[in-house]
């Protein structure tokens, strides 16, 4: 497991590098960026791995801006530069702008972080136009399997034919991201005693380092009380509130910290979809956690599980250029409600309800379908569950969600 090649993610490098000389790759700590950077420069003669993080290359940067241009070559091929965590460097917008505008046609610039690279800082000159950026997130089913649906294919028609993937493989795999994350560390070890002591010194890196180092925040042990509220509040609209009366602070320090955990990627938000929606819920937001085992409740935690799923793909897609998705959740103030919608142009495409095993299909899923007219899908935590029920003109699929979710179209080889 440990060697797992990460091909997709390869595959969309090459297409970004193709495109432009300066590529971005961001994503949780932990995640593997490290690993894939350096499989990359496999295929480079002449790299350069640069990570801000280590004192002595920090000291190089400053002495030198372009120490890049040092680096003795192999041959005359162009030079694939690394910069990991560059982010961490207060100019470090102005500084890429610099050596992107400088040395584009002679270099190809990799630059990864655990940080939103886009949203990070402020201030600095923009680099708009000058990059590419994609993602990577821990481990899915959908990654972590062979089969997958043509892109258009699925589409056109996300509830019929899909592919069926090995059962007893898919399942295995489904039951260790359940209990252990999709993280690769954890994944790997395939320890619960393992997953507990990297959850806790994980965490606490973030809040206590990540956090602490881009905050003004000293005391960061409010910020740890918050987090910890926020594995029981999974499913259900956020109140931002009602989290600061929890802890006795500020509605706008609990916002500032929410954003913080979005931007470090502890955590992401997903909007309501309000189009069309009679009395429809629209400021509340839902949250949900990359690192889902800390979620006690199983329902809670496979909704999750399904939210990382999706939000991962819908990335992928987009940064793949197959559309503008996005991922979203319906609810009305009768508290009617399906998980999830995805969107592409700003137009729903589908709706996805999570039944941790309840196979009847949900009243609300119905309900929004015949508002919206789209197909939907119910998503089981049960095994061997197929079946395809008519509403009106449409069709509702109920099926395993590990067998769904493992064929959706996420390879670069996939067809548009």
């Amino acid at each position: 497991m440990k060697n797992i090649k990460r091909k997709s993610y390869l595959s969309l490098w090459k297409e970004q590098s193709q495109e432009k000389e300066m590529v971005f790759l961001a994503g949780p700590r932990q995640a593997g960026k490290t690993t894939l950077t350096k499989e990359i420069a496999q295929n480079f003669k002449n790299n350069f791995y640069f990570n801000w993080d280590i004192l002595s290359n920090k000291k190089i940067l400053i002495k030198n801006p372009t120490f890049f241009e040092n680096i003795n070559r192999i041959d005359n091929s162009k030079p694939f530069i690394i910069f990991d965590e560059i982010h961490k460097y207060k100019n470090w917008k102005n500084y890429l702008k610099g050596i992107y505008d400088e040395f584009f046609q002679e270099y190809l610039f990799l630059i990864s972080g655990s940080g939103r690279l886009d949203t990070y800082q402020k201030g600095g000159d923009s680099l708009a136009g000058r990059y590419l950026m994609f993602h990577l997130f821990p481990f899915t089913i959908s990654e972590l399997s062979a089969k997958k649906r043509l892109f258009s294919n699925f589409i056109k028609d996300p509830i019929s034919n899909f592919q069926i993937n090995n059962l007893a493989t898919t399942r295995k795999n489904w039951k260790k991201l359940f209990e252990l994350s999709g993280f690769p560390e954890p994944f790997a070890k395939n320890k619960k005693t393992f997953w507990t002591k990297w959850t806790k010194n994980y965490t606490n890196q973030i809040i206590r380092e990540d956090i602490r180092d881009i905050s003004n925040i000293k005391n960061v042990n409010n910020v740890e009380i918050l987090f910890s509220l926020l594995p029981s509040k999974v499913g259900s609209p956020i109140s931002v509130n009602n989290l600061a009366n929890d802890i006795q602070i500020a509605n706008k320090t609990a916002q500032d910290w929410l954003n913080l955990f979005d931007t470090t990627y502890l955590t992401f938000k997903l909007s309501p979809w309000t189009k069309k929606i009679s009395r429809a819920i629209t400021k509340e937001k839902k949250i949900y956690l990359f690192n889902y085992p800390i979620i006690q409740e199983e329902g809670e935690r496979f909704e999750n599980m399904v939210a990382v799923e999706l939000y991962r793909i819908i990335h992928y897609w987009n940064e793949s250029g197959y559309g503008n998705f996005k991922l979203h959740y319906i609810r009305n103030k009768e508290k009617e409600e399906v998980d999830f919608a995805i969107s592409n142009n700003n137009a729903p495409i589908m709706l996805i309800e999570t039944k941790n095993s309840d196979t009847k299909i949900s009243k609300s899923l119905i309900n929004f379908q015949n508002i919206l007219n789209i197909p939907a899908i119910q998503l089981v935590n049960k095994q061997n569950i197929y079946r395809i029920q008519k509403n009106n003109d449409n069709k509702i699929l109920v099926a395993t969600a590990d067998q769904w979710l493992s064929s959706l179209p996420e390879n670069a080889n996939t067809k548009k």
